[in-house]
């Protein structure tokens, strides 16, 4: 019902808006232009797994490379099986299996995650809305305030049984020993608050939609494909007036044929000669991120920051594995001072006789 509201009202609006130039260029330099000339305060960010590629995370649905593709390994009925909730429940291995190869700590956030913390801490983001469970995000240093993880996060856990609430680093012990995670409190199976097909997606999400979209002045969707709903259907929510840029490697998320011999406003409107709003821009997100950083004049700043907070993390990583050395290396030292301590083995009174 609200999806047909959005549309009705959308394609009600646009009819009055066609007439209306919203972007002087309906390209790159179009919304640098209109960033610059209107002041934008309440830019939201939509991102997909598309923005986290480069940081060596596969995405989904990528031919040969994307996660779907290369399940196999873990005889599945088939690949979405291993995020559904009644599979996991039968057999929680695959994902926890999986969930190693992707946790968090062992990626650095992309050019893409610190253009997004640039625009926050230029005080131009209302918000980030983010389909990634990866918490790329929160290592970059988006304010959490700034971030809605729309499909839930490895940040944190709960027991299936008794809903007790697990820490990040609770639930990676156990998951790099190759362990299931259990609970402490009960014999349930701690799964990470991350979003299963047929889950709600989290509070935030519902109650935040309703308040930031129709403050929007500009949409940006990056590497996502607009295909999972409801996520995908937030495009609609901004104003006719709205420019909405995508920059991603192919089309998404772009008004169907039927929608639009019935007149109605649905997606995105890339090739209409009366379109003054929707912009793409094929190619990398990181390359689009980077250009449109330079169109603004913010370029070797994010250069910059991205420079500085990768040699940060390498630092922290370091120093990790140093400690985690001398723990190994004190535990080895004190092994054999045990045993020289306890002794030689007792001798029964056999063996004492010559």
């Amino acid at each position: 019902m609200n999806k047909m509201y959005y549309r009705i009202r959308n394609s009600i609006k646009k009819s009055l808006l066609d007439l209306l130039q919203i972007l002087d260029n309906v390209n790159l330099d179009g919304i640098v232009e209109y960033i610059r000339k209107n002041n934008c305060k309440n830019i939201i960010t939509m991102a997909g797994a598309g923005i986290s590629t480069s940081a060596g995370i596969p995405d989904f649905r990528s031919p040969g490379t994307g996660l779907y593709d290369n399940l196999q390994k873990y005889n599945l009925p088939h690949p979405q099986a291993i995020f559904e909730l009644d599979f996991f429940h039968e057999n929680p291995k695959p994902f926890f299996v999986l969930a190693k190869e992707l946790y968090p700590g062992s990626f650095k956030p992309t050019v893409c995650h610190y253009f997004i913390k640039m625009l926050a801490e230029k005080d131009l983001l209302l918000r980030h809305y983010t389909q990634n469970i990866d918490t790329l995000e929160r290592v970059a240093g988006i304010p959490d305030d700034k971030i809605v993880e729309a499909h839930g996060t490895f940040y944190t856990g709960h027991c299936l049984g008794c809903r007790y609430k697990y820490s990040l680093d609770w639930m990676k012990e156990r998951i790099f020993k190759d362990e299931i995670p259990v609970c402490e409190k009960c014999p349930g199976v701690v799964k990470p608050d991350i979003v299963f097909f047929g889950e709600n997606l989290p509070d935030r999400f519902h109650i935040l939609i309703g308040k930031d979209f129709p403050k929007c002045d500009l949409l940006i969707v990056l590497g996502s494909s607009l295909i999972v709903q409801p996520f995908a259907s937030l495009i609609d929510r901004v104003e006719p007036k709205v420019p909405r840029l995508l920059i991603n490697h192919e089309k998404a998320g772009h008004q169907s044929g039927i929608m639009s011999l019935l007149g109605m406003s649905s997606g995105m409107d890339f090739d209409s000669k009366d379109n003054t709003r929707d912009v793409f821009w094929c190619g990398d997100c990181d390359e689009g991120c980077q250009l449109l950083a330079d169109k603004l004049g913010w370029g070797d700043e994010l250069r910059e920051m991205v420079k500085r907070e990768h040699e940060s993390i390498d630092q922290s990583t370091c120093e990790s594995k140093q400690t985690d050395k001398k723990i190994s290396d004190t535990k080895n030292k004190d092994e054999p001072k045990d045993k020289e301590e306890a002794g030689p083995p007792p001798q029964n009174e056999d063996s004492k006789k010559p």
